[in-house]
């Protein structure tokens, strides 16, 4: 069950695309938002990270720090971060433990194949460390939009 709004964000730490450690703690004072991405390099994932980075400046200039998380390697997230030239930090969290306490980790159903996944889910978190935002079942190509548009960003 994904976390609710209002609901204080789990702390973590990830290693990111570059192997630096990152703790959801070290963005107190910081909005963040925190998107859950199945995988590096498929389409959907590729358009959500590349809609995120053209939007990227409008993010950054209303102070919001973009972290996004999938079960893939640091390695994988370096060649992605790099393919893409997506400015912001990939976090890999190979174990899922983070998908988990997220509520994110479930069983999913492709082509008749039942697997453990990430589901497609964003948070937005205030510089207090609560949730302001979820948002489920996400669209890759209109969700940095989507965002800019609920939180009033110019």
């Amino acid at each position: 069950m994904t976390l609710k709004i209002g609901e204080k964000a789990p702390d973590f730490e990830l290693m990111d695309q570059f192997g630096e450690a990152h703790k959801l703690s070290d963005y107190l004072g910081k909005k963040v938002i925190l998107y859950f991405y199945p995988k590096d390099n498929t389409p959907g994932c590729t358009t959500e990270a590349c809609n995120f980075r053209d939007n990227y400046a409008v993010f950054r200039a209303n102070g919001l720090q973009i972290l996004g998380v999938s079960a893939d390697s640091i390695k994988s997230h370096k060649a992605f971060q790099e393919k893409y030239a997506l400015p912001f930090i990939l976090l890999a969290d190979t174990d899922h433990a983070v998908s988990e306490a997220y509520g994110v980790w479930a069983l999913k159903k492709m082509m008749g194949r039942e697997y453990y996944g990430i589901l497609r889910t964003t948070y937005v978190i205030d510089e207090e460390g609560k949730i302001v935002g979820v948002y489920e079942k996400v669209k890759p190509d209109e969700h940095a939009q989507e965002i800019i548009s609920n939180l009033k960003l110019s």
